[in-house]
Order: C-alpha cells, then structure tokens, then sequence
C-alpha cells in the first residue's frame, strides 16, 4: 500500500501575487516562489503544516506547454476546515462570496468566497451536537 504524505493543491491563476495575499490575511506565509517574467509564476503558502500553491497560467504554459491545455481548464474549490468561522470571515472581508453561510445536513456551518484567481474556498466549522 501507497503511503501518502501530504496533498497539497496547486490552483491554476491568471495572477499568483493577489492570491497569495488572499492567503496572507489569514496568518499564511510565503515559503517558496518562483519568478516568471516580472511577476511571481509560483508561490507556496502555509502554516501549522497545511499548504496551497498557486501557478500562473503563463508559467504553466512555459514550463509545460503539451499539458498546460489539461491543467489550465478545470476549476475546483478547496474545502477548509476552521476553529472559528466568524473569525476566518472577518480576516477575508471583501472577498465575493458566492455560498451564503448555511448549516448543511452533515453538521457543518460554511461559506464560501472567492479567491483573486477566482476559485470557491468553502471555510467550515463543526456545528454543536
């Protein structure tokens, strides 16, 4: 059996910086990035041991242009577990959010807002009970 160590997404972008600021608001750091042009083509983010990498879609295009049409088209949301949502939402105030707070059947309380690249991260917290 495979062991797996870690999955860390990495999110295609038209821009990395802003998304990596997204991040930033919410006590992230930068821990690798990678020039493209004159701009930043990559980034990691993380903290307490989690991560998320952005890539421009221009860096993917150069560095793998026979996949870049697969990676590039797609899109995703990450689902981040909280301690505390009211706080999470005040740290990323003025994002879109685009899935108004809901407590769903499987007893989380969640929303959803946009990052700058324009992927849905859905912050949820357990509810009581």
């Amino acid at each position: 059996m495979t062991t797996i160590r870690r999955i860390s997404p990495i999110l295609i972008v038209a821009d990395v910086p802003p998304c990596a600021e997204f991040w930033e608001r919410l006590g992230f750091a930068r821990t690798a990035a990678a020039p493209h042009g004159d701009t930043i083509g990559f980034v990691i983010v993380a903290k307490d041991g989690l991560e998320v990498m952005y890539q421009s879609v221009a860096s993917v295009r150069d560095d793998l242009p026979a996949s870049a049409q697969s990676l590039v088209v797609g899109g995703g949301c990450l689902y981040v577990e909280v301690a505390d949502l009211d706080a999470t939402l005040r740290a990323v105030d003025g994002a879109p959010v685009v899935v108004p707070r809901r407590t769903t059947p499987y007893g989380m309380e969640e929303c959803g807002v946009k990052d700058p690249g324009g992927h849905v991260i859905l912050f949820a917290k357990a509810t009581p009970g």
